[in-house]
């Protein structure tokens, strides 16, 4: 009992030691909120601001960030309350801060002083990519617009690793490793050093592709018309591309589709289709069809075609009824091909005109074609511009054109006159365009050529040796002469050498 009692003498003088300890320890903690008014969300209170200060932030001025949160002094609000809490939203909403708090520093009767504390989000010092190619990595610093001096957010690096990963999938790299790492920079404050670490792995090819419910078009007639998605394996097609991309993929199966509409199938279709990974480099490809039926055209007639008669536009058509329905030569007769219907009208002045087949009547075999042709008025040349130019006179290319203004426009003349440009010399023959530009409210069209200029002078130069000795030869030759300026003060001078009329001049010694 003595001993007992001895003990519960011994705690009690612990507990009495402890106890001043215990509360200087929480005289300490709660110096740093003195004088900061607590906030009881069971009991809202109105203020009015007094004054807003911003803290942890050096490069921005106050008035900017406070600006940022919507609040104002003299504005009365409600604490805890809806401004407090939209503010902040504000500023999270911004983008430019990764911690953001609101607090009353202190209370002088219904007036409140507030405090907006911000964190910075870091910014971008240097860039790196790993594990890629100088090409790749210019295409990929295109495509993320990550600018030195720029904030870094989370969703931007989310972003990153979806654009890279895109990118390479369709190179054909479909399990290409991301992993992006933010490291502080050492150098500047609230600076970080992206290191963008790339592992391509290999290109997933195409292993093998299986093609289910077909019995009109054999199984390497539908592989054949998929140009980008192929098997691997076969010397005859090495000069086709064996990777595999999604984007590719779903353009191929629009193509396996085109196909059997070639033949008349329209109503074909893919019923359900597979990618299944065969191993870490390849995959097979699983394709189910459903053919329908093979349809023939029964009938074609001809509505709204006034210029031309209904006998000439089915001659140029090239389809006649009993013929196996195929949709892809109809798009080609009707406005794809050089002699089709449509550039028929085209060339005779009618830009407007324009020919829509309509399937009137479907069968279980048999389709019946209405050809509804919208001819529209025959469109004369408004304005003819040229762009581009800096060796010529306008005037000397202007008399090469066949498409001047108040001219019936005309396709042949529009090609001929860009012909005649390519003859002249003086222009990059890839780059002349011609870009007509249609208004149908006034029934005319303007003709914009789109020159690139190009130097084709010559300099000869040449040494020989014979019974007489040395012989030597030097040419020169301009194709931008212009003889009138030689006599005539100009601008238009390339050294001592007046030009601009196109003129040949040749002179040799």
């Amino acid at each position: 009992m003595k001993k007992s009692r001895h003990f519960v003498k011994y705690v009690a003088m612990i507990v009495l030691l402890a106890l001043p300890c215990e509360k200087a320890m929480a005289q300490a903690e709660s110096t740093d909120t003195i004088n900061k008014p607590a906030v009881l969300y069971s009991a809202p209170k109105r203020y009015e601001i007094a004054d807003i200060t911003v803290s942890g932030i050096d490069n921005y001025e106050d008035y900017v960030l406070i600006g940022l949160s919507g609040l104002t002094v003299g504005q009365v609000i409600t604490v805890p309350g809806d401004e407090i809490t939209n503010a902040v939203k504000r500023y999270w909403k911004h983008g430019l801060f990764s911690n953001v708090s609101i607090t009353i520093e202190k209370v002088v009767g219904d007036q409140a002083y507030l405090n907006i504390a911000l964190t910075q989000r870091p910014r971008l010092s240097k860039l790196n990519f790993n594990g890629v190619k100088k090409s790749e990595q210019e295409d990929l610093e295109a495509k993320l617009n990550f600018r030195e001096g720029n904030q870094i957010t989370p969703n931007m690096i989310d972003r990153a690793k979806i654009v890279i990963k895109r990118y390479y999938d369709d190179k054909g790299f479909k399990n290409a490793e991301v992993n992006i790492i933010q490291r502080d920079d050492v150098v500047e404050k609230n600076n970080l050093i992206l290191d963008i670490n790339i592992d391509k792995k290999e290109k997933v090819k195409v292993n093998k592709i299986y093609i289910a419910g077909n019995s009109a078009l054999e199984e390497k007639v539908l592989k054949k018309a998929m140009k980008k998605t192929n098997e691997k394996g076969y010397w005859r097609d090495f000069l086709r591309p064996k990777k595999f991309t999604e984007n590719l993929y779903d353009e191929d199966k629009q193509l396996l589709i085109s196909k059997y509409n070639e033949h008349g199938y329209r109503d074909a279709h893919i019923v359900v289709d597979s990618v299944v990974p065969f191993d870490e480099k390849t995959v097979d490809v699983y394709i189910q069809v459903e053919e329908g039926n093979q349809y023939h055209i029964r009938s074609i007639n001809w509505v709204g075609n006034t210029v031309y008669e209904s006998q000439g536009l089915s001659e140029v058509l090239r389809m006649t009824p009993g013929d196996v329905y195929n949709q892809k030569k109809l798009d080609e007769r009707v406005q794809m091909d050089d002699d089709a219907i449509g550039n028929l009208y085209y060339n005779n002045g009618y830009v407007f005109a324009r020919v829509e087949p309509v399937e009137i009547n479907v069968t279980a075999d048999s389709v019946d074609l209405e050809m509804r042709v919208f001819e529209g008025p025959q469109a004369t040349i408004n304005r003819v511009r040229i762009a581009g130019n800096d060796r010529l006179y306008e005037n000397v290319i202007r008399r090469e054109l066949m498409t001047k203004p108040g001219d019936l426009f005309s396709r042949d003349a529009l090609m001929r006159s860009a012909r005649e440009l390519q003859q002249m010399g003086h222009f990059n023959p890839e780059s002349i365009s011609p870009d007509v530009k249609p208004d149908y409210a006034n029934g005319t069209v303007d003709v914009n050529w789109m020159l690139e200029s190009k130097n084709n002078d010559q300099v000869e130069f040449s040494l020989g040796y014979g019974q007489t000795g040395v012989i030597g030869k030097i040419a020169l030759k301009f194709t931008n002469f212009s003889m009138y300026n030689l006599f005539h003060k100009s601008d238009n001078y390339r050294a001592f050498i007046p030009q601009g009329d196109g003129q040949t001049f040749s002179i040799s010694v």
